[in-house]
């Protein structure tokens, strides 16, 4: 089995938690075991390193921000339960901090279990060095409009040119990737019409298409049993009751990873948008603007006219500062 796993989805193990991380070791094992054929790149590869960061970044904030600050009226001084909960407060401040401090040592030297599951991965797989031939198509794919890419970013390019090199003759590709630059436009669900024509012309085999991991291990490896990393409900709970900044950034950064949600769940997201000043504030940041932007433009039908005004309105502010 063909499998290529895009920058986005490897960057998303650093929100899964310590029993799905768990899981993946058995599609190390896969791969160890020659079931799969883990297709890597110099531009994966470098693409990863380049956002693994910032990616752990918005995690780390969330963490310094819990930190808890009671203030006890003067009335419970006469109580000894006052000094329990004083010294109880002294013991989360000091776990808090050696809690931090263990999780930003383990960062700098990549030892989280994402990061050991990650290097596993790099050095199992079957790795492609694109060539000035290569990368001169995917300067020509870009420069004539064909998919995928944007933003004048040749990495999407680079890997598809490496992939119609390298995979070889008579070979299916299983694809996993959450980047809409290989989507349909009709569909997101869908591959690229005409990236699965140029495929099937090159290549006469099939590409099977993934949005999530769990999707991929679900259908080809049941073995492999990946929950999400929570239940969207939850997630969009913290988005309403974020009350800062970097906790908004953390939650839709999650969030970010699903592209379907109910008519509740649009609502409620737009909402919070609306009424949370915390989600407002948020906007400035490019994840949180454009998640919430997708939100609306796919969702219309789920949001009254007032609803649809306001959130418009504030996104258009944002965009016009």
């Amino acid at each position: 089995m063909q499998l290529f796993i895009d920058t986005n989805i490897l960057l998303s193990f650093y929100a899964l938690n310590q029993e799905d991380l768990a899981q993946l070791h058995k599609l190390i094992e896969a791969i160890d075991n020659q079931q799969i054929t883990l297709l890597l790149t110099d531009q994966i590869v470098d693409e990863f390193n380049r956002n693994r960061e910032q990616r752990i970044d918005g995690a780390i904030k969330s963490l310094r921000t819990q930190t808890f600050n009671p203030q006890f009226p003067q009335l419970c001084e006469d109580y000894p339960e006052i000094e329990l909960l004083r010294d109880a407060l002294k013991h989360y401040e000091q776990a808090h901090v050696s809690l931090t401090k263990k999780i930003l040592a383990d960062i700098k030297t990549k030892t989280l279990t994402a990061d050991r599951i990650i290097q596993s991965l790099f050095s199992l797989g079957k790795k492609f060095v694109p060539t000035l031939a290569t990368i001169d198509r995917a300067r020509l794919r870009m420069s004539i409009g064909n998919p995928p890419g944007k933003n004048n970013s040749l990495g999407d390019a680079i890997n598809w040119e490496c992939l119609l090199d390298e995979v070889p003759e008579g070979e299916d590709l299983y694809f996993i990737t959450g980047d809409k630059d290989y989507c349909s436009a009709l569909n997101d669900d869908d591959f690229s019409d005409f990236l699965l024509a140029e495929w099937y012309n090159r290549k006469q085999t099939k590409i099977y298409f993934y949005k999530r991991l769990a999707s991929f291990c679900k259908e080809q490896f049941p073995e492999i049993t990946l929950a999400t990393v929570r239940d969207k409900e939850f997630l969009i709970r913290d988005l309403v009751n974020s009350h800062s900044i970097a906790n908004t950034q953390a939650a839709i950064e999650k969030l970010s990873y699903y592209s379907e949600f109910s008519a509740a769940q649009v609502n409620t997201i737009v909402a919070a948008a609306i009424a949370n000043r915390h989600v407002a504030w948020s906007l400035e940041d490019e994840l949180v603007s454009g998640f919430l932007s997708s939100v609306v433009i796919n969702n219309k039908q789920y949001l009254d006219a007032a609803t649809l005004a306001a959130i418009e309105e504030l996104l258009g502010n944002k965009s016009s500062n």
